[in-house]
């Protein structure tokens, strides 16, 4: 048979049959009737059909075949069947085919796309069944096109925004699994993306866009201000997306996710630059304002931006770039784009996992205090520590406390993280204490977050680790930065004043980069101020000294010594710093001048010794 993949198919050897018994001339006569009234009712059946020979030849065909296919019945006769609708355009159509002619499977059904002769197309469904008794198979032919037509209408309902009549968050996630699916055509070094006409790079980009303030058009103008507005966006994405150069289907496909969030997928992308370039042309055209039916309406968006390899990329880890970096945008501002950045996500993956492993590293004793030394610039002895906790995360190895305590601050973890710092560092001081009886004994400095103030009884913690350790008070100083300082009021105030009246002694960190509102000093139980280390960095040499810094310095010693305070100078790291600082009168000093933070068995091999430099 001509136009089959392996040609026709030849007869099976004849079967050996047994002899019949003669049929009586009544039986012959009945069975002559039968045929007629078969051969009658397959000439005018409403059904297309062909009775078709083990070659797959076109014995006979009836009238209603020749009407689907534009021709008369008997020009089918001889043709082969397989061409007549198309059975050998795929590999397992054509075997099924092939083995119900053979007599090896009982039937199959396909659907096939025809072409009438006038040239009109039709659905039609194929079904290929034996004949009872006979060697030859019946193949009959529905046209289906109706029913094909009203499944496409409501695929469409189905896969199509009411609203805007984009293609819906189903169908673009179908149309984004396909994109990723097929591979890059391959392409000579010499060769262009242009010179295959539609650019076949493997690569895949997609715009994701929320409408910044969109909540409020419907609060305050209603649902259907609001739904023409989206539609009103739809245009206009539709027009950023067809103008964007060439595509395989003659336009990116421009979604709406649900709500107002939109998304145009550019498949076989050029490039970040082609995306970027796209997303501007979208900022700038919702920029422009809306007329909706009288009312003048401005919109902006935010649009998170990612281009990538297809190779090796899954939907999900695409549309989780790119609502990562839609939120980066939103955070940023607003009514701008955001490219994604691996390595911000990799920090943002990082903080996820610090996040989840926090609470748990406390009770599996992954933490550890360092402590660094706190100096009196007059003599150069040892005062005090300031303790400083280290993660020995399992993963990340040994993370500072900037890594880890605005997480722990954000999720509350801080509570019990604070609780484990101050009772190890009340008991280390207390041990140092024990071991040096002769000598002076060091206090503890402990940084507090307002948040230990607000979520437990930092007052009643305190006190209970204090008698637990047995340190004395005196020996205790917490630190608070100036912004939770000095806007405490309430419980804060309160704690503050009742951890005073207990002996502990009240360091404002990093003085002078917050408030500043002086006025405070005079009303909170404040003992120490630890100026923050940006003053102290223009105390170089002499010739390069910041005049302005050290006149600032000088007043602000002198203000803290008229209220009764002592001051502290944080990032002291070279011998002039120090000696500046001594002359204007700073009490004690702290930086890698005299060491950075160390073991506790380093501080004890301080104690007693020679005093330090200074």
């Amino acid at each position: 048979m001509s136009g089959t993949p392996e040609g026709p198919v030849h007869p099976e050897p004849a079967e050996t049959h047994t002899a019949e018994p003669a049929l009586t001339e009544r039986d012959a006569g009945r069975r002559e009737a039968e045929l007629r009234d078969y051969r009658a009712a397959f000439r005018v059946a409403r059904l297309a059909m062909a009775l078709v020979d083990r070659d797959g030849v076109v014995v006979a065909a009836n009238d209603s075949l020749g009407a689907l296919l534009g021709t008369e019945a008997g020009a089918l006769r001889e043709q082969a069947a397989a061409d007549l609708v198309d059975l050998a355009s795929d590999g397992r159509t054509w075997h099924a085919y092939r083995e119900v002619l053979r007599g090896r499977r009982s039937r199959f059904r396909c659907t096939r796309r025809l072409k009438h002769a006038d040239g009109r197309s039709l659905w039609a469904e194929v079904t290929v069944a034996p004949v009872p008794g006979d060697r030859r198979v019946l193949m009959s032919i529905a046209d289906i096109s109706d029913r094909r037509e009203l499944q496409a209408r409501l695929r469409h309902l189905q896969m199509h925004d009411p609203v805007t009549r984009l293609p819906n968050r189903t169908l673009f996630f179908e149309r984004l699994a396909a994109a990723l699916e097929e591979p890059a055509a391959p392409r000579e070094p010499h060769e262009s993306y242009e010179s295959y006409g539609y650019g076949r790079t493997g690569r895949i980009g997609l715009c994701y866009i929320d409408l910044d303030g969109f909540k409020a058009v419907n609060d305050t103008l209603g649902h259907r201000v609001g739904d023409r507005l989206l539609a009103a966006v739809a245009g206009r994405l539709t027009e950023c997306a067809d103008s964007d150069g060439y595509t395989r289907g003659g336009g990116h496909l421009v979604a709406r996710l649900g709500g107002d969030e939109f998304a145009i997928l550019v498949e076989d992308s050029t490039g970040t630059e082609q995306l970027t370039d796209l997303a501007r042309s979208v900022l700038d055209a919702l920029q422009e304002p809306f007329d909706l039916a009288g009312q003048r309406l401005s919109v902006s968006a935010s649009i998170g931006v990612v281009e990538r390899s297809g190779r090796g990329t899954t939907a999900t880890a695409l549309m989780q770039a790119a609502d990562t970096t839609l939120y980066w945008a939103k955070a940023d501002g607003k009514a701008r784009w955001t490219l994604f950045d691996p390595e911000r996500n990799a920090h943002r993956m990082t903080r996820q996992a610090l996040s989840s492993t926090l609470r748990p590293a406390v009770e599996d004793g992954e933490f550890a205090l360092e402590y660094q030394p706190l100096v009196d610039l007059a003599d150069g002895a040892v005062r005090g520590v300031e303790a400083l906790v280290r993660w020995h995360h399992p993963q990340f190895g040994p993370l500072p406390p900037n890594r880890f305590i605005g997480i722990a601050e954000e999720d509350g973890s801080i509570v019990e993280l604070g609780r484990w710092i101050l009772r190890t560092a009340c008991r280390q001081a207390r041990q140092w204490q024990k071991d040096h009886p002769r000598e002076r004994p060091l206090f503890v400095s402990v940084n507090v977050a307002v948040r230990q103030v607000w979520d437990s009884d930092l007052v009643a913690d305190v006190a209970g680790i204090l008698a637990e350790t047995g340190l004395a008070p005196q020996l205790l100083q917490l630190e608070l930065t100036e912004s939770a300082v000095m806007g405490s009021a309430g419980r804060p105030l309160q704690a503050l004043q009742a951890l005073s009246d207990m002996g502990v002694r009240i360091a404002i960190d990093d003085f002078g980069t917050g408030y500043s509102n002086l006025a405070y000093l005079s009303r909170l139980p404040v003992s120490v101020l630890k100026l923050d280390g940006s003053f102290v960095r223009g105390f170089q040499d002499e010739e390069h000294a910041n005049a302005a810094d050290e006149l600032i310095v000088e007043a602000l010693v002198r203000l803290a010594h008229r209220l009764g305070l002592t001051v502290t100078a944080e990032c002291v790291e070279t011998a002039g710093q120090a000696s500046r600082l001594r002359r204007i009168g700073c009490d004690t000093g702290q930086g890698w001048l005299y060491s950075r933070a160390v073991t506790p068995e380093r501080i004890a091999e301080l104690i007693g010794t020679e005093p330090l430099p200074a």
